[in-house]
């Protein structure tokens, strides 16, 4: 047993080592520019900026895209999902590979895309002038943002959440078919509960990066939508103000941690 246990241990090392490195240290020189001055000395007034218009702006807008962002994912994952496991093993498994195809493209590339196709001259505008219909203007806007962040980080949703349905046993739905149930209520009081794990897990995976995205924003967004993300990477690059930008990152931080914590709640519920 102790053998078992040094060993264990020896192979823990190097992620111990890669964590205190590359995400604790990091994590301590944020805290540390967040809660001091030029100077060097602790001071709040950082953290309380995020309660000025601007800022508090575009945390709640950053919160409000996200939410959106995170219910049309799963709404759209779960029929998909449900399609997914009802075919055969094969096919559903070289379709959802198809959906997990976008996380082996570049992000900034495959937001680039929906760019072009949403750009005022883009190949949306152009299909429908082919069909003499009016210009359709989503580039620049909150949409066109929302758009990004689901084609980004619907796969995010489709993977954890086919997972989670696919190991219902497939006897307990026929069972509740038998009994009478509908198809609603056999969703309702069957499949949401057993596969409410992989769909906490889903949301959690796209509501932490749609939340601290700004590289979507940026592109889509044109510069008319800055969200917190936004907000942060110019304090950082453009104002060079790393105290202000380190002091939203914690807010940030805040945002995330209590969301893992619902999701911990939520987890254990469904238990």
């Amino acid at each position: 047993m102790f053998r078992s246990a040094g060993m264990r241990n020896l192979f823990l090392a190097p992620f111990c080592v890669w964590a205190g490195i590359f995400i604790f240290v990091p994590l301590l020189f944020i805290v540390w520019y967040g809660v001091t001055n030029e100077a060097g000395a602790f001071t709040l007034e950082n953290l309380a900026t995020i309660f000025q218009t601007e800022f508090f702006y575009s945390l709640e807008w950053s919160v409000v895209l996200a939410l959106v962002s995170t219910v049309v994912c799963l709404v759209l994952a779960y029929p998909l999902c449900l399609i997914l496991v009802e075919r055969a093993k094969s096919a559903g498994v070289i379709i959802t590979l198809l959906f997990i195809l976008p996380l082996w493209m570049n992000t900034l590339l495959s937001t680039m895309a929906w760019q072009t196709i949403l750009e005022k001259n883009g190949v949306l505008n152009q299909f429908l002038r082919l069909l003499s219909l009016p210009d359709f203007t989503l580039i620049n806007t909150s949409a066109a943002v929302v758009i990004g962040m689901i084609y980004n980080y619907l796969p995010y949703m489709v993977l954890p959440l086919y997972v989670s349905l696919s190991k219902i046993d497939r006897s307990v739905i026929e069972a509740a078919k038998d009994l009478g149930a509908t198809a609603w209520q056999t969703f309702t009081k069957v499949i949401l509960p057993l596969s409410l794990p992989g769909a906490v897990s889903g949301i959690t995976m796209v509501f932490i990066p749609a939340l601290t995205t700004f590289a979507i924003s940026a592109l889509l967004g044109g510069g008319k939508i800055l969200l917190i993300g936004n907000v942060i990477e110019q304090e950082f690059t453009v104002e060079y103000d790393w105290h202000l930008g380190a002091a939203l990152s914690i807010v940030l931080m805040i945002f995330i941690v209590l969301n893992m914590i619902l999701t911990m709640i939520f987890d254990k519920g469904a238990d």
